[in-house]
């Protein structure tokens, strides 16, 4: 079952269960919400311990799949897809959207699948964009990933196992991406893919730099203590310009102000022990 603790807050808000790869289920979820705006962002294998291939394809591609014939039959106005970074690849340069896939992972193949078939509705009709978001973080983020583990930990005034210091990201904090939900659903039909980054290259090293300064913290990384994953790469960045001349989006959010923030909202969301945090998954 899908953990829905982020919704919890929200009052103004209809539910209704079911699996996405389930027609019939799919089918109820439209005729309950008659929705104009879909923001389609199920998916499994985002996180390093979600290993499933099927689990993924069947989330991923099937789910898309039911999700785009629904909103071909009962009509909507847009559809955003959420697509990956890593469907590019291993690339040496920031990709452009008309560079084809060449994903390096089976959760990257299964989310590069699921954008094809996005492309393949938009022919039929179905006013689709998929967005390629990169390195999303901030409040509500996967309390194992990277970012809140970091900034738990040097909100206590340490640093957790790191993994090479030259692995890379994209960082683009959450405000910013829901910035480009909203631009995208709001000029349908114009590009069929968005990469949705900030543009900036930041290493692991100057990220734990960014966090031991920002943070007034002294303490000695221990390079190492955790392992890279297959699929990390020496270059992993986004091009943003053809969101940005089409749309007007441009990741605003510096990551110095993006960390303070994200320090914030953990500090008012503590983990349940500090056990969460000696098991963190740095990814």
């Amino acid at each position: 079952m899908t953990d829905t603790g982020r919704l919890d807050d929200l009052t103004d808000l209809r539910r209704v269960p079911g699996d996405i790869a389930d027609r019939g289920d799919m089918e109820r979820a439209f005729r309950a919400a008659r929705p104009e705006w879909i923001f389609h962002l199920a998916a499994h294998g985002a996180y390093s311990f979600q290993t499933d291939t099927v689990a993924m394809a069947h989330s991923n591609v099937v789910g898309t799949a039911t999700l785009l014939a629904s909103a071909e039959r009962n009509g909507c106005s847009v559809v955003i897809n959420t697509g990956t970074s890593s469907e590019y690849g291993d690339r040496n340069h920031a990709p452009r959207e008309d560079e084809p896939p060449c994903p390096n992972s089976d959760y990257a193949s299964t989310k590069a699948a699921a954008t094809w078939l996005c492309q393949r509705a938009r022919t039929r009709g179905v006013p689709v964009t998929t967005l390629r978001l990169y390195s999303a973080y901030g409040p509500f983020e996967e309390e194992r990933r990277l970012i809140p583990t970091l900034v738990r930990a040097a909100l206590l005034g340490t640093l957790p196992p790191l993994a090479s210091p030259h692995v890379v990201r994209d960082f683009v904090y959450v405000e910013d991406v829901v910035d480009a939900y909203i631009a995208a659903a709001s000029s349908p039909n114009l590009s069929t893919i968005y990469n949705v980054a900030s543009g900036v290259q930041t290493s692991l090293a100057e990220l734990v730099a960014t966090t031991t300064a920002t943070f007034s913290i002294a303490v000695t990384p221990e390079w190492g203590g955790y392992p890279e994953r297959a699929w990390d790469t020496r270059v992993w960045v986004g091009d943003p310009a053809l969101i940005k001349s089409e749309l007007g989006w441009a990741a605003r959010t510096a990551l110095v102000d993006g960390l303070t923030r994200t320090a914030d909202w953990l500090t008012a969301h503590p983990l349940e022990s500090h056990a969460a945090l000696a098991s963190a998954r740095l990814g």
